[in-house]
């Protein structure tokens, strides 16, 4: 019968073995009757009564083309207290335009976008901007450009009137290019400069009606110089801590903080860094950033876009009009930055980037580390607050090195393995399940947040964020976490070779090839429709770079599973004659790939201990798991992962399983053949979700005969898998024989497991099989310890195709022997002979596919064999 045996010798140390052994942001203030108007500024003098605080629905982004959309209507009921009127929600903008006093929704973001609503501490935002000065009531309200305080009702006498005078008109260009959103240095213009004649202040205010500096005692009205620009020339020898009143129609004005007197909050060595390629903390410096910068708590938004005419920061807190906020460009490091005050975590927000024609087009953050919900496209305000657990595991994760210990992987589509669960339900479920099966690591296909979910996760447009579709950041650490606390390492497939082309993403992100390759004939991927990184660019690979290693530190992940490694190696990938361009020697090999792999393998294995990289490699690369430092034949250093999958093997062994019994004599060799270059590399053998999918069929589909021999040759096949050379991965499903093919839109046929619906060996004896093999595995050093050293196999019986026999023996580091015996006929084979190593007085068995709690005959018998 098809099956696979394991055995070790008895002896009195064996003989004590008993167990077996192997073979939401809230909505923008719609426009009110002056009735409701009352609540539209939270007012708070002395203590507001913490019942008003009323949440509302968050806001759509923009879609994915346009980048705009209207502000929803929505009336918040007021609470009064202490004779004011206080309203709660997130920080918003005092950027956009006042609310109509006419009833009905906004037309457009321009028309009819209104101040934003105050914020407080329930929504997440960061609160109000620190002051100088001392008041008694102070309501977070975040401007577009500023903390907005709303000035209380009752106020004191107006303070003293500085004396001002017009302001120096701008240069026409410079003005044009300002309102445009093509400028590369907004705070030249705006904020306060001093000169002979005084001090300049000059704000940017689309809608507003006034705007007024407020210094200390002193007040000075701006002048409106025509399309949201107010300016004025005050009579001051220097440049005080000033705030500006800024009001919007009949509305009680809002005091907010300039963000155009803010010096740069990015330090010249990161820009430095980031200029070079070289910042491995690159999440760290770009992108959005809650903190307090010149003691005025906000938010730095960074991006790095050299060949934009100028950039923009918009979101919910501008009802999506950009107008008000141009950021600067930080020297030739093609960086943009602006310090938002009052911008808090949770905000929406996108880059309004101006390309060199003057076209605008609203993008996602490439470096948000959180992101809205598909199809919602706009990036998230993010500050992590998760408490780890897993110190323990993270101390013991790099004890030995990984192919010198069990390893053995359940692959897992997290959207549909329990369809409909987040990160935290899957959390309070996945790690028992694995656990329970035995095995020591998951691998999760990708988790980095992408738009078409029928891509499983391989068409990345926010490489530093998780999914959106199964919860926050912190919720992702949650997962990780649970299966840490149970003892399971957690890989994670990571998606370097190629990116879409959605036009609010990466591609041509600033008006020119930035992240793709300039070359068209090495840009776009032909298999895909995708487009593949410029690997010879210091910012792009430091993007990436940079991208492993947050995944590693910031999530604690165990390993990256790296995809399409031979679509980045090769230029002719995929390609005919004609459609590829070579390199400077004329060949088809890729060297800026290969540069980019050995730094982005030395830089995480340097940084975090532990942590295993595995490269999904298909051809014959030499050394794509030797040591970057180790030259081999062409004197070249090798790539530098932990670990390689065995396509080879993959492929010849599911041919030769998928052969009627009969047949499989003339392809015995795909069985063999795989022992010629079993330690070449460090080898996984992988059955993944490739497949089991687009008409390949489950795996027990692809066996020949009728169920119960599918099911034998399915075992059989399993315990020759586990007993082979090298690491395991086997995909959801497979662990209790699916017969149908894997779906995302549907996940693992659990029902199968149903004792109602099927016999108890059918599909959970296949179950009771994986874990057993696992437990045995992971018992048997012989079955790892040698896994990548020629040492630790011999062949017994290598040529018994008639037979459809194979026999082999693994050792131990002690030199402790293994015997595996593979059936893969139905044709039981009584008496039948094998050589075996002298020494050994009896053999043990430890396992039998084809025993009866697995579904099997049971016809032999667990009793030791002894050598004539």
């Amino acid at each position: 019968m098809e099956g696979t045996a394991a055995a070790r010798p008895a002896s009195a140390d064996t003989a004590k073995v008993s167990e077996p052994a192997t073979s939401a942001t809230p909505a923008p203030p719609a426009p009110r009757t002056p009735e409701a108007r009352a609540a539209a500024h939270s007012t708070a003098q002395g203590a507001a009564a913490p019942s008003a605080d009323v949440q509302k629905p968050a806001p759509k982004s923009p879609a994915p083309k346009s980048g705009t959309g209207k502000a929803p209507s929505a009336k918040a009921p007021a609470a009064k207290a202490a004779g004011t009127t206080a309203r709660s929600g997130t920080a918003k903008s005092g950027a956009g335009k006042p609310p109509s006093t006419k009833a009905g929704p906004p037309k457009t973001p321009a028309a009819d976008a209104g101040p934003a609503k105050t914020g407080g501490a329930k929504t997440g935002g960061a609160g109000p901007a620190r002051s100088p000065r001392t008041r008694k009531a102070t309501a977070a309200a975040t401007g577009a450009t500023g903390a907005n305080r709303a000035v209380p009702k009752r106020r004191a006498t107006s303070a003293p009137k500085v004396k001002v005078r017009p302001a120096p008109p701008l240069d026409a260009t410079d003005r044009e290019r300002l309102l445009a959103g093509a400028h590369h240095d907004p705070h030249g213009m705006l904020g306060a400069h001093l000169t002979d004649e005084g001090v300049v202040f000059r704000a940017l205010r689309p809608h507003a009606t006034s705007v007024t500096v407020v210094a200390g005692g002193l007040e000075a009205e701006l002048i409106s110089e025509g399309d949201g620009l107010f300016a004025a020339v005050a009579a001051l020898r220097e440049i005080p801590d000033y705030r500006l009143r800024v009001r919007y129609g009949t509305d009680e004005p809002l005091l907010v903080d300039d963000p155009y007197r803010m010096l740069p909050a990015l330090g010249g060595f990161d820009l430095h860094l980031i200029s070079e390629g070289r910042h491995e903390e690159l999440w760290r410096v770009l992108g959005a950033h809650p903190m307090t910068h010149q003691g005025v708590t906000g938010t730095r938004f960074t991006v790095w876009a050299p060949n934009a005419r100028g950039v923009r920061v918009t979101g919910d807190f501008t009802f999506w009009d950009g107008t008000a906020c141009p950021m600067r460009s930080l020297g030739s490091s093609g960086v943009w930055e602006l310090f938002l005050p009052g911008i808090g975590e949770g905000t929406v927000y996108k880059f309004d980037v101006c390309a060199a024609d003057g076209t605008h087009t609203m993008r996602a953050d490439p470096m948000a580390r959180r992101t809205e919900c598909p199809p919602n496209t706009a990036s998230v305000v993010h500050t992590s607050r998760y408490e780890w657990h897993d110190a323990d595991w993270l101390a013991r994760r790099g004890s030995r090195p990984i192919h010198e210990a069990p390893f053995s992987v359940y692959e897992v589509h997290l959207g549909s393995w329990r369809p409909g669960l987040g990160f935290r339900e899957l959390a309070e479920q996945l790690p028992a399940y694995v656990r329970d099966l035995g095995f020591t690591h998951v691998e999760l296909l990708p988790v980095a947040e992408h738009p078409f979910g029928g891509s499983w996760g391989y068409q990345i447009t926010g490489y530093y964020a998780p999914t959106a579709r199964l919860g926050t950041p912190d919720d992702f650490k949650y997962l990780v976490d649970r299966l840490h606390q149970e003892g399971i390492g957690v890989l994670v497939d990571w998606v370097p070779a190629h990116f879409p082309k959605d036009d609010w993403a990466l591609a041509r992100f600033d008006g020119t090839p930035l992240y793709e390759h300039p070359d068209p004939r090495r840009a776009e991927h032909p298999d895909w429709g995708t487009l593949e990184f410029d690997y010879g660019r210091n910012e792009v690979r430091n993007f990436l770079v940079a991208n492993a290693t947050y995944w590693c530190e910031e999530f604690h992940v165990d390993g990256l599973r790296v995809d399409a490694v031979a679509s980045m190696l090769y230029l002719d990938y995929s390609r005919e004659d004609g459609e590829w361009s070579p390199n400077e020697f004329g060949g088809r090999d890729n060297p800026d790939a290969v540069a980019f792999l050995q730094e982005m393998n030395a830089t995480v294995y340097r940084r975090c201990p532990g942590v295993v990289t595995i490269a999904e490699e298909s051809t014959a690369w030499d050394g794509v798991t030797r040591p970057t430092d180790v030259p081999g034949q062409w004197g070249i250093g090798g790539l530098g992962f932990g670990l390689k999958w065995n396509m080879g093997w993959m492929h010849d062994s599911l041919v030769y399983m998928s052969k009627d019994p009969i047949h499989r004599r003339y392809h015995h060799n795909e069985m063999t053949f795989s022992m010629v270059y079993a330690y070449s590399e460090n080898y996984v053998l992988p059955i993944s979700h490739d497949e089991v999918v687009h008409g390949k069929g489950a795996l027990v589909s692809k066996m020949p005969g009728d169920w119960w021999q599918q099911r034998a040759n399915h075992r059989a096949y399993l315990g020759f898998m586990w007993s082979h050379p090298g690491k395991q991965l086997l995909f959801m499903g497979q662990e209790f024989a699916q017969g149908a093919e894997w779906s995302e839109a549907h996940g693992p046929d659990w029902w199968l497991l149903d004792p109602s619906y099927s016999a108890e060996p059918d599909h959970r004896g296949v179950r009771d099989l994986v874990r057993e093999l696992n437990t045995v595995y992971g018992r048997t050093p012989s079955l790892w310890e040698r896994d990548c050293d020629p040492s630790g196999f011999a062949w017994i019986t290598a040529d018994a195709a008639d037979d459809n026999v194979l026999a082999f023996l693994r050792y131990s580091a002690d030199g402790t022997p293994l015997l595996v015996v593979s059936n893969f006929s139905p044709v039981v084979r009584h008496d039948y002979r094998l050589g075996v190593p002298d020494g050994p007085t009896a053999w043990r068995p430890l396992l039998n596919t084809d025993d009866k709690q697995y579904g099997g005959s049971g016809l032999v018998e667990p009793v030791p064999l002894h050598p004539e």
